[in-house]
């Protein structure tokens, strides 16, 4: 199986965990680019992802290392994974979000509106899918999650279509579910980007509860951290940063008590330091053209 994703701000990933003799999860492992270079230097890599595809190829390629273990999982369980392999604490957390090239290039996969296929986009190949999502939601779910998770200001024209044409016939392909979404938009609309990416991002996401998913991770992660170890989040959208910059910042704020309070009162204090925030170079941007929106953040904790 070929499987191939280009990693974007990949060096600076890699520098940003400081793993040199450090135990290190790679939560979106993906191909195993990160997780092959993490391992050169780290005492330990658990290498996860959700996506069969990835596990037997991360299989292929890393299981032989002594120093890497798979898993096949959610990032948003570190805490049974780590639990289950009697690993207390680890140094350092790589998550690379989003779906990855092998996903959208693999058609069968259905995250691609450039190509048809079946309406998919589970990164598991289980549970919920695409085509659940827009045949049985509501024109209001449907609406509301559009407008939330794809910030499409089209977003009511575009669900009461799709309730309006599933009535005839069940919309099974992502050329049905293009087709549907441009016939919804004025053509003016149709010359930011392609017509469908918002859509198709939003319905991924509900699929796949990413922002959850990402949320939960954090929060554990953070309890799973050993003193002075990091987390490197890329992101690739704005609601995806949102929740990775607040988390940080939060992390990074002390005292919460009202200015007028002569003293502290709270007793809260940094729990760590925002080290750098990364956008991909323009040589970069040259090469991966996808990297255009990924952005690099990253967390010591105290």
């Amino acid at each position: 199986m070929e499987f191939v994703h280009k990693s974007v701000l990949f060096d600076e990933s890699v520098k940003a965990l400081n793993a040199e003799n450090k135990i290190i999860m790679d939560g979106t492992a993906g191909g195993g680019g990160h997780s092959s270079k993490i391992a050169e230097s780290a005492k330990r890599v658990i290498a996860v992802d959700r996506d069969p595809d990835a596990v037997s190829v991360l299989r292929e390629r890393l299981g032989g290392r002594n120093n890497v273990t798979i898993v096949h999982n959610t990032f948003s369980n570190i805490k049974s994974i780590l639990n289950e392999l009697n690993i207390e604490k680890i140094d350092g957390l790589l998550l690379d979000l989003g779906v990855s090239s092998f996903q959208l290039d693999t058609a069968d996969r259905g995250f691609s509106f450039h190509k048809n296929a079946p309406l998919d986009m589970r990164m598991s190949k289980s549970g919920l899918s695409a085509r659940d999502v827009v045949n049985t939601y509501s024109e209001e779910e449907l609406s509301n999650i559009i407008f939330k998770y794809g910030e499409e200001k089209f977003s009511r024209r575009i669900a009461a279509n799709i309730v309006k044409s599933r009535a005839d016939k069940p919309i099974e392909t992502t050329f049905d579910l293009v087709n549907i979404i441009k016939a919804s938009m004025p053509q003016k609309a149709m010359r930011d980007g392609h017509p469908a990416r918002r859509t198709f991002q939003a319905i991924r996401i509900e699929v796949n509860d990413e922002l959850d998913e990402l949320k939960k991770a954090l929060e554990d992660a953070f309890d799973c951290l050993n003193s002075g170890g990091r987390i490197a989040v890329i992101t690739f959208h704005s609601l995806e940063d949102r929740i990775v910059k607040e988390k940080f910042n939060e992390w990074c704020k002390g005292c919460t008590c009202p200015k007028e309070f002569p003293v502290c009162v709270c007793g809260n204090k940094p729990k760590g330091r925002a080290l750098k925030s990364i956008s991909p170079s323009e040589k970069e941007l040259e090469i991966n053209p996808r990297a255009r929106s990924a952005r690099l953040r990253v967390f010591e904790k105290f």
